[in-house]
């Protein structure tokens, strides 16, 4: 096995006397697709925004290509990550929200390339270029002059996407991306994703509801309760065959809820 781009390795994650992430670990292989599931508050999210830097952790170790997110080596002795630290290693990661977080005064053009100019200093032109390509891949590149409030939540999602990806992310998050969304807008979402999925080899983590698009998509799928990994193996052994009771109990009261898998 190549060396995993992602490694978190006995994490705790405490809000105040609420331990959120109990002991946890897990690697993740370069241009894998995990799926993230489980009921709310089972510490999924919290993953996510730790690795995008939004959240620290009380103890254990994240790395991201070897290399310690929240450490570093100064004069041959380990200290907390400084800025400049977590601005490089923050740069190998993007993040799809679940409420889009566009600027509203913005173009949709504007929106994509902002980061690129703002973060790398690329020129304007060339990262129009680069945006004008993702908005063609997402299906948005007619509405590159419209404003966030003349699309619907179904285009906001995928200009986000495009908006993470303009940076150029060796990893990337996804978190409920289509939990915002009406119903009828959810599958145009999840079709950018598969088409993510297939041109491309980044690291997915997504965390999701949708269990028959984590089924169809994620070559793994990690179950999470209560902070700890319940069961983790390929979609068809996780959602046909689960071994764990909490696992089988879950996925129950999905059924049950009229979800499919």
């Amino acid at each position: 096995m190549a060396e995993p781009i992602i490694t978190i390795d006995r994490v705790v994650k405490r809000f105040g006397s609420v331990e959120v992430l109990k002991d946890l670990s897990f690697a993740v292989a370069p241009g894998e697709k995990l799926a993230l599931i489980g009921p709310s508050g089972s510490g999924k999210t919290t993953i996510l925004r730790i690795l995008m830097t939004l959240e620290t952790i009380n103890d254990g170790e994240v790395l991201i290509e070897g290399e310690p997110l929240w450490h570093m080596q100064r004069n041959g002795v380990r200290v907390a990550a400084d800025e400049s630290h977590l601005h490089k290693m923050r740069a190998k990661v993007g993040m799809v929200f679940q409420l889009f977080n566009l600027f509203p005064h913005m173009t949709v053009l504007r929106n994509v390339t902002l980061a690129p100019m703002l973060t790398n200093g690329v020129a304007r032109e060339v990262a129009e270029r680069r945006a004008t390509e993702l908005l063609r891949m997402v299906g948005m590149e007619d509405k590159a002059a419209a404003k966030p409030a003349q699309l619907s939540g179904g285009q906001k999602q995928r200009v986000a996407i495009a908006r993470a990806l303009a940076l150029e992310p060796k990893i990337m998050l996804f978190d409920e991306v289509t939990s915002a969304l009406d119903p009828e807008l959810v599958e145009e979402v999840l079709n950018v994703l598969r088409k993510l999925g297939d041109e491309t080899d980044t690291t997915m983590l997504l965390v999701t509801h949708e269990m028959s698009f984590a089924h169809d998509f994620a070559d793994r799928v990690l179950f999470f309760d209560n902070g700890r990994i319940v069961e983790e193996g390929p979609p068809d052994q996780i959602f046909s065959a689960p071994r764990e009771q909490r696992t089988q109990e879950f996925l129950h009261k999905i059924l049950a809820a009229g979800h499919r898998i």
